[in-house]
């Protein structure tokens, strides 16, 4: 009985380590053979081709920023302390006003303040924008925020420069996610200047790309977000993303016991972009916003008639190693990884929560 009472608690302990283990990560060139490419979908100058995955994880257990900003569980607010915020000489504006000028109240432009008050994990995704506040904001990495949380630092970049006044509670729109031009400088560049200068070059897209009378109101307004909701330009993405939608949905009934974990984007018939999520599941919340996000950038690029082929799209799926990597983690709850390889730069999001160790989020970024 005595040794029964000393062994328990052993055997408990050593459970509770097992459960709580890094997971053994692939060294990066073997990770594609995960993933397979299957036939291109295309509309326009966008083709996207949808991706299925050897392996399929659980994630019913996390929780999204859209649920969780609807449900009243994740709060975002202002935090931390102001500057002056002048956009670099160059900055393609599509309106005069270009200083954002502070008032010194502790806000602060690359820092937000988020609570997860929901019994779930939340994952953030970088490009996903918030609306409010003093100025709209997109999420700066990937990450995952435990249950119940106490309040913690969000880094994040200005998407509505000319702004600096308060607008109602920050809320998160089912769209858009930043589209890959503007999400590429968040991820690889991380730098306000060039996420800026993106956000000119989408504006000024979008102004070229709506019908003539919609231009006076899109030039009045700074916002990446407002631009994107704005009637003549969800008019043009319509065009993108409707049929886009209709085919992959059809395709979905006919895998049967394949579902799509994510997708390859190419504009223009350069492949641009991969984001990867760890089941069907997961990737069918975040596909509205991935499909709105592509349709924007294939919208305010200069159009083109050439298409990526099947094989392009597989290979940049098989080709994961770099010449650097580094990673951040925070103990028991997520490790970020980055890669650096020729030509692209990857971004891998493990969950290191009890009974997962899977990558949550994989994106490629093409250069």
């Amino acid at each position: 009985m005595r040794i029964a009472k000393l062994v328990l608690p052993v055997v408990a302990l050593l459970l509770s380590a097992l459960a709580f283990r890094d997971p053994v990560q692939l060294p990066a060139g073997q990770i594609p053979a995960k993933y397979k490419a299957l036939a291109p979908i295309t509309e326009g100058n966008l083709t996207v081709f949808p991706v299925v995955a050897a392996e399929t994880y659980d994630t019913s257990g996390f929780l999204t920023l859209d649920e969780g900003m609807r449900r009243g569980e994740v709060v975002i607010s202002e935090a931390g302390r102001a500057g002056l915020i002048r956009p670099r000489r160059g900055y393609q504006e599509p309106h005069p006003e270009l200083l954002v000028e502070p008032q010194g109240d502790g806000a602060e432009v690359n820092r937000l303040e988020l609570v997860n008050n929901s019994s779930r994990p939340l994952i953030l995704l970088a490009g996903e924008i918030v609306t409010g506040g003093k100025q709209d904001r997109v999420v700066a990495k990937d990450r995952i925020v435990a249950p119940h949380s106490d309040p913690l630092d969000l880094s994040v970049f200005c998407v509505e420069p000319g702004r600096w006044t308060p607008r109602g509670e920050f809320i998160s729109k089912d769209a858009p996610l930043a589209q890959p031009s503007v999400r590429r400088q968040v991820m690889v560049e991380h730098d306000q200047q060039s996420v800026w200068a993106s956000v000119g070059r989408a504006l000024n897209g979008a102004v070229a790309a709506a019908p003539a009378p919609a231009a006076p109101e899109l030039r009045a307004t700074s916002s990446y977000a407002t631009t994107m909701e704005n009637g003549a330009v969800q008019d043009k993405l319509r065009h993108f993303t409707v049929p886009i939608e209709r085919d992959y949905s059809k395709l979905q009934s006919e895998l049967r016991d394949q579902k799509a974990v994510g997708v390859v984007a190419a504009v223009n018939g350069q492949i641009i972009w991969a984001d990867v999520f760890a089941s069907p599941e997961l990737f069918n919340l975040y596909w509205p916003k991935l499909v709105q996000s592509y349709a924007a950038e294939a919208l305010t690029a200069a159009p083109g008639e050439s298409h990526a082929d099947r094989k392009e799209a597989q290979a940049f799926l098989d080709d994961w190693a770099g010449r650097r990597t580094s990673s951040e983690s925070e103990s028991g709850l997520y490790r970020r990884a980055e890669v650096s390889g020729d030509g692209f730069s990857a971004f891998m999001l493990t969950s290191l929560l009890p009974h997962t160790g899977f990558d949550v989020h994989d994106a490629k970024v093409a250069d």
